[in-house]
């Protein structure tokens, strides 16, 4: 062990120093916030908004200038992370009276006490899709109407023409299903329910070929992606990718000849086809997340994971105190996705997935604070997900 340089502080005498200035900072910053809590009582005495933006601006300008300079953006940094707790625990002294929070609490009420057996239900592609699968998984006895893109199933239920719409949102293998996501941002609907549906690819053909015979796979891009090692291991093969896995069994069996699709077993007895390698994912447990969506807000017994989106300022931090809002709250992030806004130059929105049953206080006062201090904050919904 090397000897401690002469003039060197002791470390033990160092320590009792920082635990006597926590024992302080501690003791200030609880007062602090009774005092915040305080003017929350006044806030709403008075009708005022939870933030200030012109005074938090001040402050840190304030506090910052009060610092050495070698500090000044540690305090900075500091004081906007204070802040963002003050105003969460001014939230909860206040309540959760927001008009979202009590759109939520209306919805719990109002919605039937079991999720339906059958409705009709917009699936994107043909029978034997996954989407289809997950539709007959999710109801036991819809009513399935097809549509060419994902695009048309939000369409579809934004006119009423279907009460809910099944959509694949995420892949343990090849990840989001970024274009569900862009269309999520341009359309107005809620997640009603989710669930996990097991994949497992097969590799189907005209009855009478052998895979020798492949000049060409069809599927979609999400498959392709989740069927990579199988298709490097066929370079010769042409690879085209379709908009659905069941519209790529229909085709494969409408043009015949060396055509192959890669889908689901079912599509073969479905379209006359057979079946030339099954279980030809990169990965043995393959599973595809699907949402099952609304135009009303229904919130069913057990929902217990929420779905937000948001932006925030494009300036550095601003995404950090925002999660230091769900660690306040203890509130358990599941995923969160970001993506372009198409009009901003490399701007970005971003989608929550939160565990938080959806009778608990925690959630409305979460909610209520993102949606007063969130740029562009949509609710979309708190559902139950079927593992």
């Amino acid at each position: 062990m090397k000897d401690t340089p002469k003039g060197t502080p002791d470390l033990s005498v160092l320590r009792r120093e920082i635990d006597r200035i926590d024992t302080e900072l501690v003791a200030l910053f609880s007062t602090r916030m009774q005092v915040s809590a305080s003017v929350a009582e006044y806030k709403r005495s008075v009708g005022m908004a939870v933030t200030d933006p012109v005074r938090e601006a001040a402050l840190l300008d304030r506090v910052a200038a009060m610092s050495p300079v070698e500090t000044a953006d540690y305090t900075r940094t500091l004081y906007q992370d204070i802040m963002a707790l003050s105003r969460a625990y001014q939230h909860v002294k206040l309540g959760s009276d927001s008009a979202l929070s009590e759109s939520v609490r209306a919805a719990v009420k109002a919605t039937a006490p079991a999720f339906p057996t059958s409705a009709t239900v917009a699936c994107q592609g043909t029978a034997g899709a996954y989407s289809h699968k997950a539709a007959k998984t999710l109801f036991s006895d819809p009513i399935i109407r097809y549509y060419e893109k994902f695009s048309d199933v939000f369409d579809a239920i934004e006119r009423g023409e279907c009460r809910y719409g099944v959509l694949p949102i995420e892949n343990s293998t090849a990840g989001s299903v970024t274009e569900i996501y862009d269309l999520m941002s341009r359309h107005r609907f809620y997640i009603v329910r989710a669930m996990r549906l097991g994949v497992e690819h097969c590799l189907l053909a005209p009855k009478g070929k052998r895979l020798e015979d492949i000049t060409e796979i069809v599927s979609h891009k999400q498959a392709i992606a989740q069927c990579a090692d199988f298709l490097a291991s066929h370079p010769g093969v042409r690879v085209t990718p379709m908009e659905n896995t069941a519209v790529a069994a229909r085709h494969a069996a409408t043009v015949g000849g060396t055509v192959a699709a890669i889908a689901d077993r079912s599509c073969a007895e479905l379209y006359g086809l057979e079946v030339l390698a099954q279980g030809i994912c990169n990965c043995a447990n393959n599973q595809t997340r699907f949402i099952c969506i609304s135009k009303n807000l229904e919130i069913y017994p057990g929902a217990e994971k929420t779905s937000v989106t948001l932006t925030v300022p494009h300036k550095p931090g601003s995404l950090s105190r925002m999660l230091t809002r769900f660690d306040a709250m203890h509130v358990n992030l599941t995923k969160l996705e970001s993506r372009p806004i198409p009009e901003r130059d490399f701007e970005f929105r971003f989608y929550f997935d939160m565990l938080c049953e959806a009778g608990d206080e925690t959630l409305l006062h979460l909610l209520a604070e993102l949606s007063g201090e969130s740029e562009e904050f949509r609710y979309l919904g708190t559902y139950e997900e079927l593992l």
